[in-house]
C-alpha cells in the first residue's frame, strides 16, 4: 500500500460509504497506519491509498508507539462547528513538500462509526480538529490546496506543476 499522490485523480472520486464492517476493514485501518506512519504523517483518509470509501484515521501524535492515541473513524459526518477559525500551516502526504496555511474551524463535533459498525459522537479541537477536518475533506473530493490563499497558490504553482508532470511521466512508463 502507498500514498497516491497528486494529481491522481482518484484524490477527487467520490468515495462510497462503507457498509461492511468486518475483518477486511479492520486490516484496511491497520495497513493506513502502518502507511500513515511510515511517511511520518498523523492522518490518512482511505482515497490517499486509492480506497475510494469513507474512512479516515489518525493519531496527532504521529507515532505508533502511541496507539492509545489511534482513531478509526468509518462513514463521519460533522454536526456542528465553531463560528472560531484558525490559521494553521498544513503538509499532505499526497503532496509531498508543499506547505501552506489554511483555515479551520477551532472545534468540531463529529459522528462516525467505528470498524464494527458502532456509532458514536466526539469533539474535536485545535491539533485534532484540525487533522479531522484535512482527512474529512479528502472523503469528499477536497485537496488542502483548494483551501489556499490566491498569493499561496501563486507560490506553489511551480511545485504542482511539478507533481503533475511526475505523475504523467508515471502514467507514461507505466
Amino acid at each position: 500500500m502507498e500514498i497516491v499522490l497528486f494529481p491522481d485523480p482518484r484524490l477527487r472520486a467520490r468515495n462510497t460509504p462503507i457498509e461492511t464492517f468486518d475483518s477486511g476493514l479492520a486490516k484496511l485501518a491497520r495497513d493506513m497506519f502502518e502507511v500513515m506512519y511510515r511517511t511520518q504523517g498523523v492522518g490518512l483518509a482511505a482515497p490517499q491509498v486509492g480506497m475510494n470509501v469513507k474512512l479516515l484515521i489518525f493519531n496527532e501524535e504521529g507515532k505508533p508507539e502511541a496507539t492509545e492515541r489511534e482513531i478509526v473513524l468509518c462513514n463521519p459526518r460533522i454536526t456542528s462547528k465553531s463560528k472560531e477559525r484558525v490559521s494553521g500551516e498544513e503538509g499532505c502526504l499526497s503532496f509531498p513538500g508543499i506547505y501552506a496555511p489554511v483555515q479551520r474551524h477551532e472545534t468540531i463535533v463529529i459522528e462516525a462509526e467505528d470498524l464494527e459498525g458502532n456509532t458514536f459522537k466526539k469533539e474535536f479541537a485545535d491539533w485534532e480538529a484540525r487533522i479531522f477536518q484535512h482527512e474529512f475533506d479528502h472523503l469528499d473530493g477536497v485537496l488542502f490546496i483548494d483551501r489556499f490563499s490566491p498569493s499561496d497558490k501563486t507560490r506553489l504553482k511551480p511545485r504542482l506543476m511539478d507533481l503533475k508532470r511526475t505523475y504523467q511521466e508515471s502514467l507514461a512508463d507505466s
